[in-house]
């Protein structure tokens, strides 16, 4: 799955000529391959929602029988012919698409990472793929992370991704820092990647240019209760998708949840406040720790989505009132 998103994200590139805006235009193609679901979605939680009344009573009706309750709910249910599963299937469908997405993604970073490596193990200066602020979308969005591939940036690209980088080098003449460094293609495997990449990370440091981009700027180290973050020479991007993501998760939340949270059973936790300090938090760490792309990606959908719900609840509103006054005058006309 990983690998066949990432054809598809190569190909938009193809013809977009940048990673950023093919995040973007791949985001949008992402979102319409999944309206027909998303107001099916819809329908089903408005439907809930005029129940609400009825459910209240059957709640405190059955409060001290759970058993009784969860059946009569399910009988109501039936008869208003809704299933309470079909509002959660975009959300099913999406998170599976996010983590496939992730891993295409983690794939052209990797691809990208290390061709920017070979450059700088060449003493080049190294192609980065900038995006408006950006200026490389395979590093994170921050003044705390470098623009340019570090150690603990190389430690996750896997074995295979690192044996098909070197096996494509001409072994006759190696990037100038590490061509007297004995390695071969047994050194990425898993038992000696590790030691290898210490030898790399060590290589970039006779890099006199890449030394300084990635040097911590004198006082500039801010030391938390579990962690410290230090601003780079030259730092990668200006933290706003990270914050976009977080900003983004929690008016999504509020739109799509709107007035249509569902009561909570007497004696059950209402889970509806965690879910909205959760989601902006984890979007918030996600897109911190992980590349530009990937957050530009998180950003983008939650825009989008923004942006459809909005549009589908409009044409339900529409929709809804044709239906009361149609029936409204055929009763007039009766």
């Amino acid at each position: 799955m990983n690998e066949f998103l990432f054809n598809i994200l190569a190909w938009i590139q193809s013809w977009v000529g940048s990673w950023g805006w093919t995040m973007v235009v791949f985001t949008i193609m992402v979102r319409l391959v999944l309206t027909p679901l998303d107001i099916k979605s819809r329908v089903s939680m408005r439907k809930t929602q005029k129940l609400a009344p009825k459910q209240q009573a059957l709640q405190k009706k059955y409060a001290n029988d759970k058993e009784k309750l969860n059946a009569k709910m399910a009988e109501l249910y039936k008869k208003e012919h809704i299933n309470p599963l079909s509002s959660c299937l975009p959300l099913l469908l999406t998170w599976p698409i996010l983590i496939a997405v992730f891993g295409a993604m983690r794939m052209a970073a990797n691809t990208e990472l290390l061709m920017q490596l070979g450059q700088i193990l060449n003493n080049e200066t190294p192609t980065l793929e900038p995006w408006l602020w950006i200026k490389n979308l395979w590093m994170p969005d921050s003044f705390f992370a470098a623009s340019l591939p570090d150690l603990n940036t190389l430690r996750v690209i896997p074995t295979e991704q690192w044996t098909e980088w070197f096996s494509k080098l001409d072994q006759n003449n190696l990037p100038i820092l590490i061509k007297d460094l004995g390695l071969t293609v047994e050194s990425f495997s898993k038992d000696n990647l590790a030691a290898s990449i210490q030898q790399i990370a060590a290589a970039m440091q006779q890099n006199a240019a890449y030394v300084e981009a990635v040097a911590v700027k004198p006082g500039w180290t801010f030391n938390l209760l579990i962690t410290q973050f230090s601003l780079i020479n030259s730092y990668n991007g200006w933290l706003l998708l990270p914050i976009l993501s977080a900003a983004s998760q929690i008016f999504m939340t509020k739109i799509m949840g709107g007035n249509q949270a569902q009561p909570a059973a007497q004696g059950q936790p209402n889970t509806g406040k965690f879910m909205q300090y959760f989601f902006p938090i984890f979007s918030l760490i996600i897109c911190l720790s992980y590349s530009a792309a990937f957050a530009l990606y998180w950003v983008a959908g939650n825009l989008v989505s923004m942006g459809q719900t909005y549009a589908i609840n409009k044409y339900l509103d529409k929709k809804e009132a044709a239906a009361e006054n149609s029936v409204a005058g055929e009763g007039s006309v009766k």
